[in-house]
């Protein structure tokens, strides 16, 4: 009986364990679909991409997401232009959120307290924008590189904060 009941507890512990790391690759599936989203709304108004960074590489801050404001309005280029790259940062954030799913009213679809950051750095004539999603995990493993500082000191013990990036390289478009 003894025997059985500890197999029977390994097993309970083995599901809990499953789950856990079930729960950790859809949020990480998560957040490379809405790095890849972003990545995708600077190329297309890459004209005005300026208007994308809003964060700051240094220190992570501000970003968009949970307890986020509002992005700052862009001021460059066109009308159009900056009426897209405002639309496009208000629903990257709204998507942070976890609009993208919805069980009645309430926002499921996203990671566990998500921000996304959008940096530029200047290398030669290139503007490179480092795009990031960052969210608390489940449990405790690695912190991510400080080379991705999105929402860091956020999320408690840094050994909780998952995050990706990507960098995207454009021209300087005259």
């Amino acid at each position: 009986m003894v025997i059985l009941l500890l197999g029977l507890l390994g097993l309970v512990g083995l599901m809990v364990q499953g789950q856990r790391s079930q729960m950790e690759s859809y949020q990480r599936v998560q957040a490379l679909v809405l790095l890849e989203d972003m990545v995708n709304r600077i190329n297309a108004n890459r004209k005005v991409a300026a208007c994308y960074a809003i964060t700051t590489a240094a220190d992570g801050t501000p970003y968009l997401g949970t307890g986020a404001g509002s992005a700052p309005a862009c001021g460059l280029g066109t009308a159009q232009q900056r009426a897209r790259a405002d639309l496009d940062m208000a629903e990257w954030s709204n998507l942070l959120l976890g609009s993208a799913e919805k069980i009645g009213a309430g926002n499921v679809g996203a990671m566990l307290g998500a921000r996304g950051c959008v940096s530029v750095a200047t290398v030669g004539i290139y503007q490179v924008y480092t795009v990031s999603v960052a969210w608390q995990g489940s449990g405790k493993t690695l912190a991510p590189p400080a080379s991705v500082p999105c929402a860091t000191g956020l999320f408690g013990d840094e050994a909780q904060r998952r995050a990706v990036s990507v960098p995207v390289q454009i021209a300087s478009l005259s």
